[in-house]
């Protein structure tokens, strides 16, 4: 990962956590794919990518996470659900920066939906 990208997951998480969230796991990664961060919002389990794209080119940082992308992260959340006693209810959410700069964080809670 790039130091970056590093920064931009860092200051998510602070994001997050300024927000009630509790930070559970970072870089939570197997053979499907990776999750960025994984925290608990109440009960309800969210699985957060972060995006940063410094250029609009292609959409920018919500376009880059296509179907494809979509799906790994669903398959890497279903093999991090099955070392769970149970399944709680769950989410996936986007945090994209177009800078390095968490007053322009944009957080989009049910970015989409497994």
């Amino acid at each position: 990962m790039s130091t970056r990208g590093a920064q931009a997951e860092q200051l998510a998480a602070q994001f997050l956590q300024r927000h009630g969230l509790k930070l559970l796991q970072r870089n939570y990664s197997c053979r499907y794919g990776e999750i960025d961060l994984i925290l608990q919002d109440g009960d309800t389990l969210v699985f957060a990518e972060v995006r940063l794209r410094s250029r609009g080119d292609f959409g920018g940082a919500a376009a880059s996470i296509n179907a494809a992308k979509q799906a790994r992260l669903i398959h890497t959340a279903q093999h991090y659900l099955a070392t769970l006693s149970r399944t709680p209810p769950c989410r996936f959410d986007a945090l994209l920066f177009d800078t390095l700069d968490s007053a322009r964080l944009e957080w989009v809670k049910n970015a989409f939906t497994a």
